[in-house]
């Protein structure tokens, strides 16, 4: 009688299908390596700063800006942005129009537009007045496991000038991922290149980053202590402008006031702090921050209120 229940035969050890490994992740943006410390730290704030916020459709979206303050003329600005119908993640939509205009007519403006599955591109453009200052082109294409972009900053064929900018980012293990940038500029009279390699290692709890090139060196620490407390450490050395700053950022949320604190103090000898209070059931968010800078005898402080 045959074995009908298909049982391995006596003496015999059943062999095991080969455990799949999990592809490696993709590594993101060269620009969003150090994302995650730097927005640990507060923004500065100076002056009084309304901002109203209007939703007109499930695309579209406008804001109103108006900010008083004692450095510089009282200033306006209009933010429109629409976003397209192709969602693939929660803060990636295409195609994506965003545009700033002031009282005095300068403009920024950015497109973000999805050529392809794994092929993104956007254009910069950023006038004062009537005036071009920067245009800026870039193409990303994103693998399986990295990512290579390419950027053209004020490409000038008469004047013969341009400025490119190379990113290669790929992921050895689920945790590590290294790669690079090479800047190379040309203008008449000058040329030059800049070489910066990057590594990024991301753990449960913490992730740590540092470039290093001929131009300086980049490092951060990010920490995520707990649901409501997280710390940021970055060190910057600039060697064309011989300088070396130290900064320790944290970031504190009380969910049950709605409200955010954020803080610094780096080696400048400067503190500041921002605090952001949510206003339910009123659509209105509150802020009120302060910047001592000790070795330069400076004081700054902001309040902002936020509609919509």
């Amino acid at each position: 009688m045959g074995n009908t229940l298909g049982l391995a035969p006596m003496g015999t050890i059943p062999r095991r299908s080969p455990r799949r490994e999990e592809p490696l992740p993709n590594p993101g943006s060269f620009d969003e390596m150090h994302r995650l410390c730097k927005d640990v730290f507060p923004a500065q704030m100076e002056g009084v700063k309304l901002v109203v916020n209007k939703v007109l459709s499930s695309h579209f979206q406008v804001a109103h800006t108006v900010h008083m303050s004692a450095l510089g003329l009282p200033g306006y600005h209009l933010h429109a942005a629409y976003a397209g119908d192709r969602q693939l993640s929660p803060t990636e939509v295409f195609p994506t129009v965003v545009g700033d205009m002031d009282s005095s007519g300068s403009l920024n403006a950015q497109v973000l537009l999805l050529l392809a599955e794994r092929l993104r591109a956007k254009a910069v453009f950023q006038t004062q007045q009537a005036k071009f200052l920067t245009w800026q082109f870039d193409g990303e294409y994103r693998g399986d496991d990295y990512t290579a972009t390419l950027t053209l900053g004020n490409p000038d064929l008469i004047g013969e000038s341009v400025i490119m900018v190379a990113h290669f980012l790929q992921s050895l293990t689920h945790r590590l991922v290294l790669g690079g940038e090479l800047v190379y500029h040309r203008r008449p009279g000058e040329e030059g290149a800049i070489l910066t390699l990057a590594g990024k290692y991301s753990a449960v709890h913490w992730v740590a980053t540092l470039n290093v090139g001929s131009g300086g060196a980049h490092a951060s620490y990010y920490h995520r202590a707990n649901e409501q407390v997280q710390v940021g450490v970055e060190f910057e050395a600039n060697t064309r402008l011989q300088d070396t700053t130290f900064s320790f950022g944290y970031h504190l949320t009380l969910p049950q006031a709605n409200m955010v604190f954020r803080g610094l103090v780096d080696s400048n000898w400067c503190v500041g702090a921002v605090l952001e209070k949510k206003m339910p059931p009123l659509p209105v968010t509150l802020a009120l921050g302060a910047f001592l800078n000790h070795w330069r005898n400076r004081f700054h402080c902001g309040f902002s209120i936020t509609v919509g």
